[in-house]
C-alpha cells in the first residue's frame, strides 16, 4: 500500500544514501525528494554530487536546480518546495522518498519549524566584514547558545544568526526546534552509519572522483560568469577551489583542504542527525545498497 507520509533515507556525505535510494526507487512506485542545501543551485553539479541525468531520467527527482547560483535560497523556500513536492507525489499514488543530507532542511520538511524574518540591510553590513573570526566573536557576545551550535568557520550560518539576532532583537537560538523536541510525526527515517575510518576513505575517494569529472572547470565557469551567490560561494569544495583560482593555494593544497573539510562536515552531519531518537540507524559493513535497500523497500511497497 502506498504510504501518505514520506520515507527518509539520511546520512553524512559519501555514505551511499543516493545510490541506495535509486536502487529502491527503480523497483517501487517511488519518486525522490532531494534534501540538500546546495543541490538547489543550478550549475553546481559535480561539487554537490547531484544525481546523474540517467538517474533523473529513470526516477523523477524533486527539489533539484530550483534557483540560479546567483540567487538567495532559504530554509523557508525549501520547506515550501519540498512539501509541495511530497503532496504532488502522494496525490498521484506514488511514494515520496526523501534523500537527506541537510538536517535543518529535513526538520523544515517533516516537523514544525518557525522561521525568523529577513533583514537585508543587516545582512549587507555583516557581509562587509572580511574576518569570520570577528563575526563569530560578536555572535558569542550576543547569543552564546547559537554560537555554541555553529562551527567558528561556518560564515554563512554565523552571518544568518547575527542577522536575525540584530534585526529581530531576539536571540537566533530562540527560533527553530527546541532541545529534545522530536514529536511522533509518523515519518519513517532510516540512517546510514559507517565506521569513521571507512567513511573518511569514502570521502577522499569521492573528492578525487569529482576532480576527475571536471570539478575545477565547473568552478572556473561559475567564477568567470560571476554566477555564485554569497551562500553558494561558501559551499564546500567551491570555496577551496576559488581560493586556488585566485592564486591563494596550489591545486594539491585545495584538494587536500576539500578532503579535510568534507570529513569534518560529515562528522557534523552525523552529530546533527544523531540527536533525533526517531531515526532507525543501520551500520553498513560493505555495501549500503545491499544492506539497506531491502529494509527501505519494506516501507515503500
Amino acid at each position: 500500500m502506498t504510504t501518505k507520509k514520506p520515507v527518509v533515507i539520511l546520512g553524512p556525505t559519501a555514505s551511499g544514501k543516493s545510490d541506495t535510494a535509486m536502487a529502491v526507487a527503480r523497483t517501487t512506485n517511488t519518486e525522490i525528494v532531494v534534501c540538500d542545501a546546495m543541490q538547489v543551485y543550478r550549475g553546481m553539479d559535480i561539487g554537490t554530487a547531484k544525481p546523474t541525468l540517467t538517474d533523473r531520467t529513470d526516477v523523477p527527482h524533486h527539489c533539484l536546480d530550483l534557483v540560479e547560483a546567483t540567487e538567495r535560497f532559504t530554509v523557508s523556500d525549501y520547506q515550501l518546495a519540498a512539501r509541495a513536492a511530497v503532496a504532488d507525489i502522494t496525490s498521484r499514488g506514488a511514494n515520496a522518498l526523501v534523500v537527506a543530507g541537510t538536517g535543518l532542511y529535513l526538520t523544515a520538511l517533516i516537523d514544525e519549524l518557525e522561521f525568523p524574518g529577513e533583514y537585508p540591510q543587516v545582512r549587507k553590513e555583516l557581509e562587509g566584514e572580511r574576518r569570520v573570526e570577528t563575526l563569530y566573536r560578536r555572535l558569542e557576545e550576543l547569543d552564546p547558545l547559537a554560537a555554541s551550535r555553529i562551527e567558528p568557520t561556518n560564515r554563512r550560518r554565523i552571518e544568518r544568526a547575527l542577522e536575525v539576532t540584530i534585526g529581530s532583537g531576539k536571540p537566533f537560538s530562540s527560533f527553530g526546534p527546541g532541545t529534545g523536541a522530536y514529536p511522533d510525526n509518523g515519518v519513517t527515517q532510516i540512517g546510514i552509519l559507517w565506521p569513521r575510518e571507512v567513511l573518511a576513505a569514502r570521502v577522499e575517494a569521492r573528492v578525487h572522483r569529482m576532480m576527475e569529472q571536471g570539478f575545477l572547470a565547473e568552478v572556473k565557469t561559475l567564477v568567470e560568469s560571476r554566477a555564485l551567490s554569497h551562500t553558494a560561494r561558501q559551499a564546500l569544495g567551491y570555496a577551496e577551489l576559488i581560493d586556488h583560482l585566485h592564486g591563494e593555494c596550489s591545486l594539491d593544497e585545495a584538494v587536500s583542504d576539500i578532503i579535510v573539510h568534507t570529513r569534518q562536515f560529515a562528522v557534523r552531519q552525523e552529530r546533527w542527525f544523531r540527536r533525533d531518537p526517531r531515526i532507525r540507524w543501520i551500520t553498513v559493513n560493505e555495501d549500503p545498497v545491499a544492506e539497506i535497500a531491502p529494509v527501505l523497500a519494506e516501507f515503500l511497497h
